[in-house]
């Protein structure tokens, strides 16, 4: 399945238009992407899940949708889904729906299904963290900025955000997952990618208060290779909460939809044929 299939809709949010990307038939799946993609990076799952229609989110400043015109937070990303599922009512049933999230995805998706449970059917959050970004993280980031918006995603900046996403295996043997990368930074351009990242990364509050408060069916998923959200992490906030479970993704990183899609499309169809 190739990108070029897909049908395209840009729908007006307070944080500017967001394309939302419709492919497939079936059950409706709204899906927010990670950082440093776009929603290309679901390209490689959606073949695996036949009897799913996928409404993939361009997030703001990345894909096909509008670039913020300065920093936001969570919240404010919960609430700009919240006006696409509304604006997309009709063509998504009219019903709740299956929310499917990578980091920063995950994080939208659980303020969002906290704060409007009526929208949310079912929340899988792939690679998000509960809690804020750490101390030594921050201050890495703060210091590739200034690097980000001089050179753009080459040398040593490209390299960093490709260790950070993927695994060592992926970026030696996977080229079409680098090149991949390597387009969705090139078209959203450095000044909105900078703007995502302190969006998404540096303004990342703790979700734990989100976590307990789901109330719809959950699943987080981990991967054996992100040392910033082990499984182990994961399973102690779903102690916590009411409907949830973990599962991991072995061989990945921060994207493992991109980079083992066949793993994450089992761990899916196993989740949701138990929400039917």
């Amino acid at each position: 399945m190739t990108t070029a299939e897909w049908k395209t809709a840009l729908i007006p949010t307070d944080l500017g238009n967001l394309a939302v990307h419709i492919v497939g038939e079936g059950r409706p799946v709204v899906a927010w992407h990670s950082m440093f993609v776009d929603s290309s990076s679901w390209s490689r799952l959606a073949p695996h899940l036949p009897g799913r229609r996928f409404f993939l989110i361009d997030a703001p400043s990345c894909g096909a949708s509008e670039a913020l015109a300065e920093p936001v937070d969570i919240s404010a990303c919960a609430r700009a889904a919240a006006q696409v599922i509304t604006a997309l009512a009709t063509e998504l049933g009219g019903q709740p729906i299956d929310w499917l999230g990578n980091a920063w995805g995950g994080h939208v998706g659980m303020e969002l299904a906290a704060i409007r449970p009526d929208m949310i059917h079912s929340l899988v959050a792939i690679s998000a963290p509960t809690f804020p970004i750490g101390l030594a993280v921050r201050l890495k980031i703060r210091l590739l900025l200034p690097l980000y918006r001089a050179f753009g995603p080459r040398g040593p900046v490209r390299s960093a955000i490709m260790s950070t996403i993927l695994t060592d295996a992926t970026r030696k043997d996977d080229l079409e997952a680098v090149a991949l990368i390597d387009e969705c930074l090139a078209k959203s351009g450095s000044g909105a990618t900078i703007t995502a990242i302190r969006s998404a990364i540096l303004n990342r509050t703790d979700l734990l208060w989100a976590a307990r408060a789901l109330r719809c069916p959950t699943l987080f998923v981990t991967t054996d290779d992100r040392g910033e959200w082990t499984p182990e992490q994961a399973r102690a906030v779903v102690a916590q909460m009411s409907y949830a479970t973990e599962v991991t993704i072995t061989d990945a990183r921060v994207i493992p939809a991109l980079e083992q899609p066949v793993q994450v499309a089992a761990a899916l169809r196993h989740f949701w044929a138990r929400q039917l």
